[in-house]
């Protein structure tokens, strides 16, 4: 086991609060918090500019292991989320090959990803037409939820769900005490005839109306109350859906809903035609759509912020052409989550506290983990974060194996120094260091086997 380690903090995100903090570490679990006091020898001392974070979780990342490791593959995804203050990831089940909505998939992508994991993964499984006698026994084998489509994945083998295959599932996963997340777009017929050019943003914007989203959340949020299922809204663009959810939060159902980066920090009024690199599912809506994100964020209508790091290989982004039509749809910002809501969060006065909030315990408590707390007896699971750095984003210093990001040469605030996992630097200095020690965490369903933790470790 690791040795005893202390850090003192000027500034540590506490359950309270921001404030002092001695912390200490014994075993991979934290064993003490004190108010900042004379500093123990040997302690590791934060520098004045540093505050002392919990490690964040991403529930939504396509890592494409096993059978597209060219898109990403866990290794650098796990390794580019380290160095974001990522511990905990889980990955999504339709880019891998093959896509994870049987029990025998299931069991390769746990085979394939042994002794890759930089940082802790679980697994979501997927619910397509016919497949709801899986569900229960992916479950025991350890998925901690399962994700389905309103509309084309993108991906033939993931087809899209219908209002009687989900009426098919929910029952199923409300018995099982698992989580159905939802892409939430139905599709509808166009009102207008969209643009010829292929390249233009405008076109591929209105391909995919705001009333897309808005038609599905009120799908999910009806079959809710009727099944009782918990569901989640997962990257929710669509501001025209937030008063669904607020209806849903006030009747008491177990509806939540997450939103992304992307979607807080970028607006399509600034992105080019032809620069697919902005190319995600929803799209990048309006700057007032993404005003009345923040305030749904801001009063608990949204509950979660995840990346939706979807990479692939520079082709089929088709940066020769600049055609968004054909262009894979997805958005690389693992490495970069916390800088970029982090940057457009402070100007708009939440908290960074707020912030670690959104961005760990929240999504922890998605797969029903307590993480995201500075606190005794939690998993020494740690961040030092410099919030008032800016930088430019440089694409040569991205970890993930394609570099490509909207991102790039934008100047956002925060930086992450140092990363700790169970009480083990997995960064210092901003560089990945160490080999490889994730783990698998398993639903608290799972009947035992090798090649993971138990849940909630």
């Amino acid at each position: 086991m690791p040795p005893e380690l202390t850090l003192c903090a000027r500034w540590a995100v506490l359950p309270d609060g921001l404030g002092p903090a001695n912390v200490t570490v014994r075993d991979g679990h934290i064993v003490a918090v004190t108010p900042a006091g004379p500093v123990p020898a040997g302690s590791t001392v934060l520098g004045d500019d540093e505050v002392l974070i919990p490690a964040l979780t991403d529930t939504h990342v396509h890592l494409n292991e096993p059978g597209r490791t060219e898109w990403e593959g866990v290794r650098t995804g796990t390794r580019a989320a380290a160095v974001g203050g990522v511990t905990l990831l889980v990955d999504m089940p339709l880019n891998s090959d093959p896509v994870t909505t049987s029990l025998s998939a299931l069991r390769t992508k746990v085979e394939a990803v042994q002794g890759q994991l930089h940082v802790d993964l679980g697994l979501w499984g997927g619910v397509v037409p016919g497949n709801a006698g899986e569900l229960a026994p992916m479950v025991a084998e350890g998925a901690l939820g399962f994700k389905a489509f309103l509309c084309h994945s993108g991906i033939d083998d993931f087809p899209a769900s219908t209002e009687a295959d989900l009426r098919a599932a929910m029952p199923i996963l409300r018995d099982l005490g698992v989580p159905l997340l939802v892409h939430a777009e139905l599709e509808a017929e166009l009102r207008g005839p969209l643009p010829e050019d292929h390249r233009s943003y405008v076109r591929y914007l209105h391909s995919r109306p705001k009333e897309w989203e808005d038609r599905a959340v009120a799908l999910v949020a009806r079959l809710v109350e009727e099944t009782g299922c918990r569901a989640h809204i997962v990257h929710l663009s669509s501001a025209g859906a937030l008063n669904i959810l607020r209806e849903a939060k006030k009747a008491g159902l177990p509806l939540t809903a997450e939103t992304c980066p992307h979607y807080l920090g970028l607006a399509s009024d600034e992105v080019p035609d032809g620069a697919t690199a902005f190319k995600c599912a929803p799209p990048i809506r309006e700057r007032e759509n993404q005003h009345r994100l923040w305030e749904a964020l801001m009063d608990g209508t949204l509950d979660v912020v995840v990346t939706d790091h979807s990479p692939c290989t520079p082709e089929l982004k088709r940066f020769d052409t600049g055609d968004f039509e054909s262009s894979w749809g997805g958005i690389a910002s693992l490495q970069l989550g916390l800088r970029a809501v982090w940057t457009e969060a402070r100007k708009r006065g939440m908290a960074l506290e707020e912030v670690v909030r959104l961005m760990s315990a929240a999504p922890a408590s998605l797969i029903g983990l307590e993480r995201g707390a500075i606190e005794v007896g939690a998993r020494a699971d740690l961040v030092v974060m410099r919030p008032e750095v800016e930088r430019a984003v440089d694409p040569a210093e991205l970890l993930h194996r394609h570099p490509t990001t909207p991102w790039a040469g934008r100047v956002l605030a925060g930086e992450v120094r140092t990363t700790w996992m169970r009480g083990l630097p997995i960064v210092e200095d901003g560089r990945p260091v160490g080999d490889p020690m994730g783990e698998l965490v398993r639903g608290r369903h799972w009947r035992g086997g090798p090649g993971g933790s138990t849940f909630g470790a």
